[in-house]
């Protein structure tokens, strides 16, 4: 990759990940179960609502497709964060390669930053079916529908690949730990030595923060369009329906960014390393693990196909 090429220019062959460090130890054994069950039923609910949509025909349809996608990107964004989060909680030995901490960066920006394209493209795609129901099948084609989805995951993947060059090319003179439980940019900054470090703090803020802002207006676009639209439906019957069918998107988004901007936006010196830690918990674990469980249970055709398809083999008597 060529984010490890700045190895060459560097004194730092690895890093030390002191993220939970500081934890009394006998707590590490309790994040360690609890965090893994969170991941396993992160994993397991994304594969479920991967085989409903692939089993039941009646989801066939671009928003499930979407779905989809973001259960992809969900797992594939755990998998580069959590298995060596789980890995460091029961070891004393925290180190990280240099190439193996660039890709780590590389991963999880990629899946990170499809995932907020994704859920902007979920928010066009009901744009669309309740403002322009009739046009649905044009705007929202087989065709269409996969470029959507193919651009989101192209986007992520420059965004990736751009963040982890600038910060890898830079020099890391020593020391090399890393006050995260993962290789995130604002630790890694501070460990980075030379006077074009402040030039790319810059650039990289800029991009992440244009990327993601982009996407939450577009979203807040779509959903403003969204309600006005509701609201001029004349019954509270047909409102409500209307309504129902992004609900669990909305709740999703809200949750996306409202645990994003916990992250990002809280003022810098005003939390020891404990809360900073548990705060990028929420991130990095919880919100993946909170979004099946909304898509379960908020949405209607989802739940029942779910019944239809899996419970229905185990109990066939009671469905």
């Amino acid at each position: 990759m060529a984010a490890t090429r700045g190895l060459n220019h560097s004194s730092v062959s690895e890093f030390i990940l002191v993220g939970f460090s500081t934890f009394p130890p006998h707590l590490l054994p309790i994040f360690f179960l609890l965090f893994l069950l969170m991941y396993l039923f992160t994993l397991l609910g994304n594969l479920l609502i991967m085989a409903t949509v692939w089993s039941e025909r009646s989801l066939h349809t671009p928003m499930y497709l979407f779905l989809c996608a973001l259960s992809i990107s969900e797992i594939l964004y755990t998998l580069a964060i959590t298995p060596r989060l789980l890995a460091d909680l029961l070891s004393t030995h925290r180190t990280i390669a240099f190439a193996a901490c660039a890709s780590q960066m590389f991963f999880s920006f990629t899946f990170g930053f499809t995932h907020s394209f994704l859920l902007t493209v979920m928010g066009y795609d009901r744009y669309v079916a309740i403002c322009h129901p009739l046009r649905y099948n044009v705007l929202m084609s087989p065709r269409g529908c996969a470029c959507l989805v193919a651009w989101s995951w192209a986007g992520g993947s420059v965004i990736g690949l751009v963040v982890a060059t600038a910060i890898f090319h830079l020099t890391f003179c020593g020391p090399n730990e890393i006050h995260h439980f993962l290789c995130h940019v604002p630790p890694l900054l501070k460990l980075a030595c030379g006077t074009d470090v402040p030039i790319v703090a810059l650039g990289v803020g800029l991009v992440c923060i244009t990327n993601l802002l982009g996407c939450f207006l577009l979203i807040l676009l779509s959903y403003t369009l969204i309600v006005a639209a509701i609201l001029k439906i004349p019954s509270a019957e047909g409102r409500h329906k209307a309504f129902s069918t992004c609900a669990s998107h909305l709740i999703v988004v809200i949750v996306h960014y409202g645990f994003a901007s916990i992250i990002y936006l809280k003022p810098k010196g005003l939390h020891s390393q404990e809360s900073s830690t548990l705060m990028a918990i929420t991130y990095t674990v919880l919100t993946p693990f909170l979004s099946p469980i909304i898509f379960s249970l908020r949405n209607k055709e989802l739940k029942t196909a779910m019944k239809k398809t899996f419970l229905s083999k185990l109990y066939p008597s009671n469905i």
